[in-house]
């Protein structure tokens, strides 16, 4: 006996009808469309305020230091005005830099231990804490220096309100403190020079050691804000 009842209809989902209906050409037309369409505001504004930070950032921690930090003092090795002067910047030289000055002083060996490897060599870009402390002065138009007391491998959480902690990274041999090099205008460089040979000639040819005072904050960063050449300051 012949079964003659209709063969129920297919029902098709939402997805397959529509990709049925579908053509490549209407794919096209529709990537076309959508790469034309203006990207959203906040696309634009992530990445420039991204790069606006990072130009940012350097001044802003300068600024906050200068701000916040506490006033310090600085010698330098004394230098000829050619060494000194380099086109238009300053190349400044410390005596806190140098190994054989830090080598003398409390806590060297043990960070010399921590950050060697095993041949010896410090590695690069080692940090240290040295921890300086004020000097009294007297009737003087130059402020004295202030004197390293120790060496720390970490940041030092509580120091007398006469001492503060200044952070360096080892380089090339020399502990940088990011105070040795510094733009200055023409006019600056044709007075400092003057100033260094005048000095120079008063004590019978002599080099002339520089005093720089700087501001560090209490993360250890520091930055410069004037200097003196015999008794002229000058201010960065």
């Amino acid at each position: 006996m012949t079964n003659n009842s209709p063969e129920p209809e297919k029902t098709l989902t939402p997805e397959k009808e529509f990709s049925e209906k579908l053509t490549f050409r209407d794919y096209l037309i529709a990537t076309e469309q959508k790469a034309n369409q203006p990207l959203p505001i906040w696309r634009l504004i992530a990445p420039l305020m991204a790069q606006i930070g990072l130009i940012l950032a350097v001044p802003t921690q300068a600024m906050y230091t200068e701000v916040t930090g506490k006033s310090v003092i600085l010698q330098t090795i004394p230098a000829y005005s050619n060494n000194f002067l380099q086109g238009s910047s300053l190349s400044l030289n410390y005596s806190i830099s140098r190994n054989e000055t830090l080598r003398r002083l409390p806590g060297w060996r043990d960070w010399v231990r921590r950050n060697s490897m095993r041949n010896g060599q410090i590695n690069q870009g080692s940090i240290l804490y040295l921890i300086l402390q004020e000097q009294q002065y007297f009737n003087r138009s130059v402020p004295t220096a202030w004197r390293p007391v120790r060496i720390s491998s970490n940041r030092p959480m509580y120091l007398p309100n006469n001492q503060v902690a200044l952070k360096g990274s080892y380089q090339d041999g020399l502990i940088n403190y990011g105070l040795e090099n510094y733009f200055i205008s023409e006019e600056q460089r044709q007075q400092i020079n003057n100033d260094l040979l005048q000095t120079q000639q008063n004590r019978d040819g002599r080099r002339s050691p520089i005093v720089v005072k700087v501001k560090v904050d209490s993360q250890g960063n520091a930055v410069p804000t004037s200097m003196w050449i015999g008794d002229h300051n000058y201010r960065f």
